[in-house]
């Protein structure tokens, strides 16, 4: 297992994680989203040229609608992000959060490959 490195106001901790198979890297291609249903919920996934991996919530929280695997990936100002299909909101791929408006954030996931498996960490 690997660990994670979580730090707090107050203190700063490891915390174990496990890691869960979604599916083959092959099956990632660069900038195109895939939603996965991961611990019950949708999930966006994206993966990057350099093989970065990215996991947000996939509803978009605008719309209600689970369609942010759809989205359009680009950057701004530096950022990796998703362009929401419906209302065009743009969501920082690495925290979640709405560059149009910071009160709202998704969820993230910790994602990576591994021996050509994309695969989303599972807190223990």
């Amino acid at each position: 297992m690997n660990t994670v490195v979580a730090m707090t106001k107050q203190t700063v901790s490891e915390i174990p994680m496990a890691w869960e198979s979604i599916c083959d890297s092959d099956e990632l291609k660069p900038f195109i989203g895939v939603c996965v249903l991961f611990n019950e919920r949708p999930v966006a996934v994206f993966r990057l040229n350099d093989e970065t991996v990215y996991a947000i919530d996939a509803v978009d929280p605008f719309s209600g609608a689970a369609v942010l695997a759809r989205g359009i990936v680009g950057d701004i100002k530096g950022e990796v992000v998703v362009a929401s299909p419906i209302y065009k909101q743009h969501f920082n791929l690495r925290t979640g959060c709405c560059l149009e408006d910071e009160s709202v954030c998704l969820q993230t996931y910790s994602a990576r490959i591994l021996d050509g498996k994309v695969q989303l960490a599972l807190l223990d």
